[in-house]
């Protein structure tokens, strides 16, 4: 069963992230994602597969069952695998899989932003693509330079160091600089009196890194140039993923939903506390 905690009944905004579809244990999990009504939308913030036949595979299963699928990259869609016969890199990839995305009807951070009407709306669902400048460091680095020595000394260094690039920019926290200010913009000039449901992979704030068990692996976990953007703007929920740690927080009073499945080592073990599936709006308060 992959229904939210005391679904209410009626069309539903929802949503997931990490279903990591390359996995072949995840595979049964993302095709028992299914809508309870044919007014479902779904959110999917990311890291949905590696190769790109998989990614379209999912995102293809996804988009034919709900009503509105909206989607925003992870880190794991814009590596390139030496397997995949989709050789694009970086950027030249991201561009491939909003293509995909729009053949199917998906949105994409290059869309307009659909508005939801059903129940505890409007609102708009904005998924943006930030990815991270190495800004979350580890707690005793001041550089970038000294984070990444710590990680390479733990043994902890994110895949994408090698399967993540990032041509024509320099680096990671370039292209970063360059999406976190097309969005900013694109966030400035929405109209303040439609709330917004801010999608990214990445968490805007550092808070939920706090919770992580390996602290060197923050600084691949976001950028604190987000920091303020979930009370800058009209801001009803803040959905992502990225951690593997699904959970609601809050902060500033928004609500932050951490949505994503994970790796089967991980749901194996902790279960799938949340549901499959997370109910975004109607928004249904946890009990106590």
């Amino acid at each position: 069963m992959q229904q939210p905690n005391s679904p209410s009944p009626g069309r539903r905004l929802l949503a997931v992230s990490d279903l990591h579809t390359g996995m072949t244990d995840n595979v049964p999990i993302a095709e028992s994602l299914r809508p309870t009504t044919d007014d479902d939308w779904l959110i999917v913030a990311g890291d949905v597969a590696e190769k790109f036949a998989d990614v379209e595979r999912t995102l293809k299963l996804l988009a034919g069952r709900f009503a509105k699928v909206v989607w925003t990259p992870g880190n794991h869609e814009l590596w390139t695998p030496r397997p995949d016969p989709v050789a694009l890199r970086g950027p030249a990839r991201y561009e491939r899989l909003v293509e995909l995305c729009r053949g199917m009807g998906v949105v994409t951070p290059e869309d307009p932003w659909p508005v939801w009407d059903g129940e505890g709306g409007p609102v708009a669902v904005a998924p943006l693509f930030t990815l991270y400048d190495y800004t979350f460091r580890t707690p005793t680095a001041a550089t970038k330079q000294e984070s990444l020595a710590q990680a390479r000394a733990a043994g902890i260094v994110c895949t994408d160091e090698y399967l993540l690039h990032t041509e024509p920019y320099e680096g990671a926290e370039d292209w970063c600089r360059a999406r976190v200010a097309a969005t900013e913009e694109r966030l400035a000039a929405h109209d303040p009196s439609v709330p917004l449901v801010l999608v990214n992979h990445w968490p805007l704030v550092r808070e939920p890194t706090e919770v992580m068990t390996y602290q060197e692996f923050t600084q691949w976990c976001g950028t604190v140039l987000t920091r303020d953007w979930h009370t800058r703007f009209n801001t009803a929920a803040v959905v992502y993923g990225h951690l593997h740690i699904p959970r609601t927080t809050w902060y500033d009073g928004v609500r932050f939903e951490e949505v994503s499945i994970g790796y089967p080592r991980e749901w194996r073990r902790r279960g799938h506390p949340k549901g499959l599936l997370r109910q975004i709006l109607p928004y249904v308060p946890e009990e106590a």
